[in-house]
């Protein structure tokens, strides 16, 4: 965890919770188990309990020290959400992200409707974006939850796309992301179910961040649709920046200022 992730979405990650366990079909093949387990082995501290949830007390004030603003996925090895995660806790973590207002702090979860109970007692501060996965049309349910909250930026991670999505309901979201599965036993995705996902993100003028197709091989594959690359960031994010020069990340080889809506390579 830390600063430099190869996420292309984000640029650092924050781990105050490590450890899950599996809900939905998404999750069959975790990228996060398989990672804890290496670093279990390797003798991380904060991975004695494999992928046990595990509360990290002593990470919580991380972000406070990074001083230079970052795009933050918080709890990559996790879901903040996680039935085993106290609600004091999860006030705790969004406690710090109110405090780090030069961050901006990206939560995704699948347990959307304990995020939708808990919205409301929860401060919402411009910096925190909100996201839940919906990995086939069976999960399609959480977008509803994710409308519950008080997010300024709420964005669905279509990944591990497993299956096609069709008529998604994107009223009042700021960003999608689409992404193969990668790894071990990685299922195949539709390049249809890709280009579905991208002509409902444009009709409905949301963002669209192709991230991978995926596979055993993912970097061989890339992640190139139809001649372009697709980074497109919240438009969100240029109407309630958060403080400081919160840069966004592109290609992965630099980082530059937002530009909303942009797509590189082939023609627009």
């Amino acid at each position: 965890m830390g600063l430099n992730s190869a996420i292309e979405w984000t640029e650092s990650t924050w781990n105050p919770v490590t450890g899950c366990t599996k809900i939905s079909p998404g999750c069959a093949h975790c990228y996060a188990e398989r990672m804890a387990v290496r670093l279990q082995a390797m003798g991380q501290r904060n991975y004695v309990n494999g992928f046990g949830v595990t509360l990290h007390r002593q990470m919580l004030r991380l972000p406070l020290k990074w001083k230079k603003p970052q795009l933050v996925f918080v709890n990559s090895m996790s879901d903040l959400f996680h039935e085993d995660v106290p609600d004091k806790f999860i006030a705790q973590v969004f406690d710090v992200m109110k405090r780090a207002p030069w961050h901006g702090f990206q939560v995704l979860t699948k347990r959307s409707a304990r995020l939708a109970e808990m919205a409301p007692s929860l401060p919402w501060p411009k910096n925190v974006w909100m996201g839940v996965t919906v990995e086939n049309q069976d999960y399609i349910g959480r977008i509803d939850d994710l409308r519950k909250t008080s997010a300024v930026v709420k964005f669905i991670s279509f990944e591990p796309l497993i299956g096609p999505v069709d008529g998604a309901d994107l009223d009042e979201i700021d960003w999608a992301i689409v992404g193969g599965e990668s790894g071990p036993g990685a299922r195949a995705m539709g390049k249809e179910w890709v280009i579905s996902l991208r002509d409902q993100c444009k009709k409905a003028n949301v963002p669209f961040f192709f991230k991978q197709w995926g596979g055993v091989r993912k970097k061989l594959a890339g992640r190139s649709l139809q001649g372009k690359t697709y980074n497109e960031m919240p438009n969100a994010l240029r109407r309630h920046p958060p403080l400081g020069p919160l840069l966004v990340p592109g290609p992965k080889d630099q980082l530059r200022q937002p530009r909303i809506g942009q797509t590189t390579g082939g023609n627009p």
